[in-house]
């Protein structure tokens, strides 16, 4: 998995680039919880669930079923975020499908379960260029934890920082 902050990076991008009238700060927040959640599946370890079980690490919580019931529930609070019905849903959507996609990018682990409960099947895409993140603190802040945030700054963050320059270069050439 990148490191959990990294997660964090589409629904920032987004949000940031199309600005607070589009994605309110509620909403911001929303999906960056959204982009993270999935990594609390780690929890299945510690209750003896395999990771390769569908409860397991990268399992259903890494699906874009999950990711739809979370868009549900924040479609449910789209007042308090601030935003339509739709706008809710789809941003909250994005940011927590996401979070598999990000991880089908990784070099460890035993794939992504994206498309639980059709499949158990865990998925890669062909190119895996993202340093897996070792998981547990302890092991994160080794030389294996910063090879990981290494990658992420190239092949996460900086592209995210050009994806969010351009959205507000098209925001600011847009509102003249």
């Amino acid at each position: 998995m990148p490191t959990i902050i990294s997660h964090a990076a589409v629904p920032l991008v987004i949000g940031l680039g199309l600005g607070r009238n589009v994605v309110p700060r509620p909403l911001l927040v929303a999906g960056i919880v959204a982009s993270m959640l999935p990594d609390l599946d780690v929890l299945a370890f510690r209750f003896g669930i395999a990771y390769s079980d569908p409860l397991g690490h990268r399992g259903f919580s890494h699906s874009l079923f999950f990711a739809m019931i979370m868009a549900a529930v924040a479609s449910l609070f789209h007042r308090r975020l601030g935003v339509s019905r739709f706008t809710a849903f789809a941003f909250v959507l994005i940011a927590g499908a996401s979070h598999g996609l990000l991880d089908m990018l990784t070099n460890g682990g035993l794939g992504v379960a994206y498309f639980w409960p059709l499949t158990d099947e865990r998925f890669f895409f062909p190119e895996r260029v993202i340093q897996v993140s070792p998981i547990g603190v302890y092991r994160f802040f080794s030389a294996d934890g910063f090879a990981a945030l290494e990658s992420e700054l190239f092949w996460i963050w900086l592209p995210a920082s050009v994806a969010l320059g351009a959205l507000l270069f098209l925001r600011r050439r847009n509102s003249r």
